[in-house]
Protein backbone atom coordinates (compact mmCIF):
# COMPACT_ATOMS: atom_id res chain seq x y z
CA UNK A 1 0.00 0.00 0.00
CA UNK A 2 2.99 2.40 1.10
CA UNK A 3 4.43 2.05 -2.91
CA UNK A 4 0.48 2.73 -4.37
CA UNK A 5 0.54 5.96 -2.07
CA UNK A 6 3.78 7.10 -3.39
CA UNK A 7 2.97 6.17 -7.06
CA UNK A 8 -0.33 8.18 -6.55
CA UNK A 9 1.46 11.12 -5.02
CA UNK A 10 4.37 11.43 -8.06
CA UNK A 11 1.09 11.22 -10.19
CA UNK A 12 -0.12 14.03 -8.93
CA UNK A 13 3.41 16.13 -8.73
CA UNK A 14 3.64 15.19 -13.06
CA UNK A 15 0.40 16.47 -13.35
CA UNK A 16 0.37 19.40 -11.62
CA UNK A 17 3.56 21.05 -13.35
CA UNK A 18 2.02 19.01 -17.15
CA UNK A 19 -0.91 21.04 -16.35
CA UNK A 20 0.66 24.26 -16.38
CA UNK A 21 2.93 23.40 -19.85
CA UNK A 22 -0.36 22.45 -21.21
CA UNK A 23 -2.58 25.52 -20.81
CA UNK A 24 0.27 27.56 -22.11
CA UNK A 25 0.72 25.60 -24.85
CA UNK A 26 -3.15 25.58 -25.60
CA UNK A 27 -3.96 29.43 -25.02
CA UNK A 28 -1.04 30.28 -27.58
CA UNK A 29 -2.14 27.35 -30.62
CA UNK A 30 -4.71 28.65 -33.06
CA UNK A 31 -8.51 27.82 -31.97
CA UNK A 32 -9.84 25.28 -33.75
CA UNK A 33 -13.74 24.23 -34.44
CA UNK A 34 -14.98 21.41 -32.81
CA UNK A 35 -12.75 18.25 -31.19
CA UNK A 36 -10.27 18.81 -33.60
CA UNK A 37 -7.63 16.10 -33.31
CA UNK A 38 -5.15 18.36 -35.43
CA UNK A 39 -5.43 20.57 -32.38
CA UNK A 40 -3.10 17.89 -30.79
CA UNK A 41 -0.75 18.11 -34.02
CA UNK A 42 -0.52 22.25 -33.38
CA UNK A 43 0.34 21.67 -29.76
CA UNK A 44 3.43 19.02 -30.10
CA UNK A 45 5.04 21.17 -32.51
CA UNK A 46 6.07 23.77 -29.18
CA UNK A 47 7.97 22.46 -26.72
CA UNK A 48 5.35 23.57 -23.88
CA UNK A 49 2.76 20.77 -24.46
CA UNK A 50 5.37 17.72 -25.44
CA UNK A 51 6.91 18.19 -21.95
CA UNK A 52 3.61 18.74 -20.19
CA UNK A 53 2.30 15.47 -22.24
CA UNK A 54 5.55 13.69 -21.08
CA UNK A 55 4.85 14.52 -17.24
CA UNK A 56 0.87 13.33 -17.79
CA UNK A 57 2.09 9.85 -19.36
CA UNK A 58 4.27 9.50 -16.69
CA UNK A 59 1.64 10.56 -13.83
CA UNK A 60 -0.18 8.11 -15.51
CA UNK A 61 1.90 5.04 -15.40
CA UNK A 62 2.38 5.56 -11.77
CA UNK A 63 -1.11 5.75 -11.31
CA UNK A 64 -1.53 2.74 -12.97
CA UNK A 65 0.84 1.17 -9.96
CA UNK A 66 -1.24 2.85 -7.61
CA UNK A 67 -4.75 1.31 -8.77
CA UNK A 68 -3.42 -2.45 -8.56
CA UNK A 69 -3.28 -2.17 -5.00
CA UNK A 70 -5.15 0.72 -3.55
CA UNK A 71 -9.11 1.79 -4.53
CA UNK A 72 -10.17 4.35 -7.17
CA UNK A 73 -11.51 6.83 -4.40
CA UNK A 74 -7.86 7.27 -3.24
CA UNK A 75 -5.69 7.18 -5.84
CA UNK A 76 -8.33 10.08 -7.94
CA UNK A 77 -8.48 12.29 -4.85
CA UNK A 78 -4.20 12.21 -4.58
CA UNK A 79 -4.56 12.79 -8.56
CA UNK A 80 -7.20 16.00 -7.81
CA UNK A 81 -5.10 17.13 -5.58
CA UNK A 82 -2.12 18.43 -8.26
CA UNK A 83 -3.98 21.77 -8.54
CA UNK A 84 -2.39 21.98 -4.95
CA UNK A 85 1.23 21.22 -6.54
CA UNK A 86 0.33 23.44 -9.69
CA UNK A 87 -0.03 26.41 -6.42
CA UNK A 88 3.31 25.87 -5.15
CA UNK A 89 5.03 26.01 -8.51
CA UNK A 90 3.10 29.32 -9.34
CA UNK A 91 4.62 30.95 -5.91
CA UNK A 92 8.07 29.58 -6.21
CA UNK A 93 8.82 29.35 -9.67
CA UNK A 94 6.52 31.92 -11.11
CA UNK A 95 6.54 34.27 -7.88
CA UNK A 96 2.41 34.70 -8.21
CA UNK A 97 1.20 36.04 -5.05
CA UNK A 98 -1.19 33.28 -3.56
CA UNK A 99 -3.97 34.62 -1.14
CA UNK A 100 -4.79 33.42 2.54
CA UNK A 101 -7.59 32.08 0.75
CA UNK A 102 -5.70 30.12 -0.87
CA UNK A 103 -3.01 28.71 1.96
CA UNK A 104 -6.25 27.67 4.13
CA UNK A 105 -7.22 25.38 0.74
CA UNK A 106 -4.12 23.98 0.45
CA UNK A 107 -3.18 23.04 3.85
CA UNK A 108 -7.26 21.64 3.58
CA UNK A 109 -6.26 19.32 0.78
CA UNK A 110 -3.43 18.15 2.28
CA UNK A 111 -5.68 17.45 5.81
CA UNK A 112 -8.34 15.47 3.23
CA UNK A 113 -4.99 13.55 1.83
CA UNK A 114 -3.89 12.67 5.07
CA UNK A 115 -7.61 11.10 5.84
CA UNK A 116 -7.53 9.61 2.80
CA UNK A 117 -4.54 7.49 3.25
CA UNK A 118 -5.34 6.80 6.80
CA UNK A 119 -8.91 5.06 5.76
CA UNK A 120 -7.33 3.25 2.64
CA UNK A 121 -6.34 -0.32 3.13
CA UNK A 122 -4.33 -2.68 0.71
CA UNK A 123 -6.43 -4.11 -1.32
CA UNK A 124 -7.09 -5.57 -5.42
CA UNK A 125 -9.90 -4.66 -7.48
CA UNK A 126 -12.52 -7.73 -7.53
CA UNK A 127 -12.41 -9.61 -10.19
CA UNK A 128 -14.71 -7.80 -12.99
CA UNK A 129 -16.27 -10.10 -15.43
CA UNK A 130 -15.98 -9.82 -18.92
CA UNK A 131 -19.65 -8.02 -19.12
CA UNK A 132 -18.52 -5.72 -17.07
CA UNK A 133 -15.69 -4.90 -18.72
CA UNK A 134 -18.03 -4.30 -21.85
CA UNK A 135 -19.92 -1.98 -20.43
CA UNK A 136 -16.59 0.03 -19.52
CA UNK A 137 -15.95 -0.09 -23.07
CA UNK A 138 -19.89 0.87 -24.11
CA UNK A 139 -19.58 3.86 -21.67
CA UNK A 140 -16.24 5.11 -23.30
CA UNK A 141 -17.89 4.83 -26.73
CA UNK A 142 -21.14 6.44 -25.36
CA UNK A 143 -19.42 9.44 -23.62
CA UNK A 144 -17.46 10.48 -26.73
CA UNK A 145 -20.27 9.98 -28.96
CA UNK A 146 -22.75 12.15 -26.60
CA UNK A 147 -20.38 14.82 -25.72
CA UNK A 148 -19.41 15.48 -29.61
CA UNK A 149 -22.02 18.33 -30.10
CA UNK A 150 -20.73 20.09 -27.03
CA UNK A 151 -17.72 21.61 -29.34
CA UNK A 152 -20.08 23.34 -30.87
CA UNK A 153 -20.11 25.63 -27.10
CA UNK A 154 -17.78 28.56 -27.07
CA UNK A 155 -17.21 30.70 -24.58
CA UNK A 156 -17.41 29.39 -20.52
CA UNK A 157 -19.96 27.16 -21.67
CA UNK A 158 -17.82 25.03 -24.03
CA UNK A 159 -14.90 25.26 -21.30
CA UNK A 160 -17.09 23.86 -18.66
CA UNK A 161 -19.04 21.36 -20.66
CA UNK A 162 -15.75 19.96 -22.37
CA UNK A 163 -14.02 20.17 -19.07
CA UNK A 164 -16.19 17.98 -17.45
CA UNK A 165 -16.31 15.60 -20.33
CA UNK A 166 -12.54 15.47 -20.46
CA UNK A 167 -13.13 14.80 -16.76
CA UNK A 168 -15.60 11.72 -16.85
CA UNK A 169 -13.32 10.43 -19.70
CA UNK A 170 -10.50 10.41 -17.44
CA UNK A 171 -12.57 8.64 -14.82
CA UNK A 172 -13.40 6.15 -17.56
CA UNK A 173 -9.68 5.48 -17.82
CA UNK A 174 -9.46 5.10 -14.18
CA UNK A 175 -12.12 2.82 -13.91
CA UNK A 176 -10.88 0.51 -16.67
CA UNK A 177 -7.12 0.45 -15.54
CA UNK A 178 -8.48 -0.40 -12.02
CA UNK A 179 -10.56 -3.58 -13.69
CA UNK A 180 -7.17 -4.33 -15.78
CA UNK A 181 -5.35 -4.72 -12.60
CA UNK A 182 -6.83 -8.15 -12.01
CA UNK A 183 -6.60 -9.31 -15.99
CA UNK A 184 -2.91 -10.55 -15.27
CA UNK A 185 -2.54 -14.31 -14.51
CA UNK A 186 0.71 -15.27 -13.14
CA UNK A 187 3.56 -16.57 -15.89
CA UNK A 188 5.17 -15.36 -18.74
CA UNK A 189 4.76 -11.72 -19.84
CA UNK A 190 3.41 -12.91 -22.84
CA UNK A 191 0.81 -14.61 -21.31
CA UNK A 192 -0.28 -11.47 -19.63
CA UNK A 193 -0.42 -8.96 -22.91
CA UNK A 194 -2.59 -11.42 -24.07
CA UNK A 195 -5.28 -11.34 -21.39
CA UNK A 196 -4.69 -7.40 -21.24
CA UNK A 197 -5.17 -6.99 -24.74
CA UNK A 198 -8.31 -9.56 -25.05
CA UNK A 199 -9.70 -7.64 -22.42
CA UNK A 200 -12.49 -5.22 -23.40
CA UNK A 201 -11.23 -2.72 -20.98
CA UNK A 202 -8.30 -2.05 -22.71
CA UNK A 203 -10.01 -0.93 -25.56
CA UNK A 204 -12.24 1.77 -23.11
CA UNK A 205 -8.80 2.88 -22.23
CA UNK A 206 -7.83 3.16 -25.76
CA UNK A 207 -10.80 4.88 -26.74
CA UNK A 208 -11.23 7.23 -23.79
CA UNK A 209 -7.76 8.27 -23.22
CA UNK A 210 -7.34 10.01 -26.34
CA UNK A 211 -10.80 11.93 -26.34
CA UNK A 212 -9.76 13.28 -22.81
CA UNK A 213 -6.68 14.76 -24.09
CA UNK A 214 -8.43 16.51 -26.87
CA UNK A 215 -11.81 17.66 -25.13
CA UNK A 216 -9.28 19.40 -22.23
CA UNK A 217 -7.29 21.13 -24.66
CA UNK A 218 -9.95 22.37 -26.58
CA UNK A 219 -11.71 23.35 -23.45
CA UNK A 220 -8.78 25.44 -22.46
CA UNK A 221 -9.32 27.23 -25.81
CA UNK A 222 -12.88 27.82 -25.15
CA UNK A 223 -12.54 29.77 -21.67
CA UNK A 224 -9.90 29.88 -19.07
CA UNK A 225 -8.20 27.39 -17.03
CA UNK A 226 -10.64 27.77 -13.90
CA UNK A 227 -13.77 27.31 -16.17
CA UNK A 228 -12.23 24.48 -17.69
CA UNK A 229 -10.16 22.32 -14.47
CA UNK A 230 -13.24 22.66 -11.89
CA UNK A 231 -15.50 20.56 -13.91
CA UNK A 232 -12.75 18.03 -14.84
CA UNK A 233 -11.57 17.88 -11.48
CA UNK A 234 -15.17 16.81 -10.43
CA UNK A 235 -15.75 14.33 -13.17
CA UNK A 236 -12.46 12.12 -12.86
CA UNK A 237 -12.75 12.04 -9.18
CA UNK A 238 -16.38 11.54 -7.94
CA UNK A 239 -19.01 9.39 -10.85
CA UNK A 240 -14.82 6.71 -10.60
CA UNK A 241 -15.46 7.09 -6.88
CA UNK A 242 -18.92 5.65 -7.13
CA UNK A 243 -18.17 3.10 -9.78
CA UNK A 244 -14.92 2.03 -7.93
CA UNK A 245 -17.58 1.23 -4.39
CA UNK A 246 -19.84 -0.74 -7.16
CA UNK A 247 -18.56 -2.63 -9.50
CA UNK A 248 -14.88 -2.85 -8.34
CA UNK A 249 -15.07 -3.97 -4.70
CA UNK A 250 -13.56 -1.09 -3.37
CA UNK A 251 -13.95 -0.42 0.26
CA UNK A 252 -12.21 1.80 2.85
CA UNK A 253 -10.46 0.14 6.47
CA UNK A 254 -13.78 -1.38 8.52
CA UNK A 255 -15.14 1.39 10.87
CA UNK A 256 -13.56 4.45 8.66
CA UNK A 257 -16.03 4.71 5.95
CA UNK A 258 -17.48 8.47 7.13
CA UNK A 259 -13.32 9.14 7.25
CA UNK A 260 -13.06 8.25 4.32
CA UNK A 261 -15.66 10.02 2.81
CA UNK A 262 -14.50 13.49 4.38
CA UNK A 263 -11.08 13.37 3.23
CA UNK A 264 -12.14 12.58 0.21
CA UNK A 265 -14.70 15.57 0.22
CA UNK A 266 -11.38 18.22 1.61
CA UNK A 267 -9.44 16.54 -0.83
CA UNK A 268 -11.30 17.74 -4.15
CA UNK A 269 -13.35 20.48 -2.98
CA UNK A 270 -10.50 22.70 -2.10
CA UNK A 271 -9.25 22.06 -5.66
CA UNK A 272 -11.37 23.88 -7.20
CA UNK A 273 -10.52 27.30 -5.55
CA UNK A 274 -6.88 26.29 -6.76
CA UNK A 275 -7.57 25.78 -10.09
CA UNK A 276 -7.07 29.76 -11.15
CA UNK A 277 -3.19 29.07 -10.17
CA UNK A 278 -2.89 26.89 -13.97
CA UNK A 279 -4.23 30.31 -15.42
CA UNK A 280 -2.35 31.33 -18.62
CA UNK A 281 -1.87 35.28 -19.48
CA UNK A 282 -3.31 34.97 -23.17
CA UNK A 283 0.00 38.08 -24.21
CA UNK A 284 2.38 36.55 -22.09
CA UNK A 285 3.69 32.97 -21.63
CA UNK A 286 3.34 32.77 -17.41
CA UNK A 287 0.19 32.26 -15.72
CA UNK A 288 -1.66 35.59 -13.95
CA UNK A 289 -0.57 36.88 -10.96
CA UNK A 290 1.21 39.05 -8.76
CA UNK A 291 4.89 38.57 -7.86
CA UNK A 292 5.95 38.31 -4.45
CA UNK A 293 4.47 35.45 -2.22
CA UNK A 294 1.40 35.55 0.36
CA UNK A 295 -1.22 38.84 0.50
Amino acid sequence: MALGLVCAVGTSLCYGVGSVLQSAAAVHAEPVDGLNPRLLLTLVRTWRYPAGLALDVVGFALSLLALRSLPVYVVQSVSASFLAVTAVVGVRVLRLRMRRLDVVAIVVVVVGLVLVGLSAAPQPAAVVVTRAQWLVLAAAVALVLGCLPLARLRGRAGAWALGGAAGLAFGVVAVAARALSTAEVPGRLSEDVHVVVGSPAFYAVLVAAPFALVAYATALQRGTVVQATAPLVVGETVLPAVAGLVFLGDRPRSGWAAIAVLGFVLAVGPCLQLARFGEVDEVGSEPVGQPDGIS
